[in-house]
């Protein structure tokens, strides 16, 4: 009896501190109930399309359908390798009395369509594989479904890891949310496409 009361409360701490290295159930449902929504919100805005309402630009210096669901599919591989990388590299706690921003505030400021961000020359469409639009759809897909099982299934201690980024030091789970917010925010700029006068009819 005295040995199963010593083991009890070993089992619980050991519990406890496990669940206290990973992501609450909470956050993790937060991370993949966003990543599916801003998935399924520009699959639904770009369904039908035709390829001359893919390639329309409203002007020379704005981007067409097709050439923001490029930038989208490679910022999304681009952002989860710095999401590993940080996951690879030693836990940093001490750096998170750097982040500045909560959760909801980087969404909010990521998808802000009113402040407007200059793109790096790597990130640009002319720097892509992707030929066709369905190309950089299927690319954005597959980067975003491996994004989704991950979470669902790390027991990695996301905050612990922190990195500097564009807009100041983040955590790994941030930089989760932060790829969802990216593909929401060009998401919009891809419906302010298709609102200009000129956009094709079909």
């Amino acid at each position: 009896m005295k040995k199963l009361l010593f083991v009890l409360p070993a089992l619980f701490f050991f519990s406890f501190s496990t669940n206290e290295e990973g992501l609450s159930k909470k956050e993790k449902k937060t991370a993949i109930t966003y990543l599916e929504q801003t998935r399924a919100d520009l699959e639904s805005l770009i369904s039908g399309l035709s390829e001359d309402q893919f390639n329309y630009k409203p002007s020379d210096d704005r981007w067409s359908v097709k050439e923001c669901l490029q930038h989208i599919a490679m910022s999304e591989d681009g952002l989860w390798k710095l999401c590993d990388g940080t996951l690879k590299a030693a836990a940093n706690p001490d750096k998170r009395a750097e982040i500045k921003m909560t959760d909801d505030q980087l969404i909010t400021a990521l998808t802000d369509r009113s402040h407007k961000v200059k793109t790096s020359a790597e990130l640009t469409p002319s720097s892509t594989s992707s030929t066709t639009a369905l190309d950089a759809l299927y690319a954005f897909r597959a980067s975003r479904e491996k994004l989704i099982r991950y979470v669902k299934g790390t027991k990695d201690d996301m905050r612990n890891h922190v990195a500097q980024t564009p807009v100041g030091m983040l955590d790994s789970y941030q930089l989760v949310l932060m790829i969802g917010a990216h593909s929401n925010r060009h998401t919009q700029q891809i419906s302010e496409v298709m609102a200009d006068p000129g956009f094709p009819k079909k």
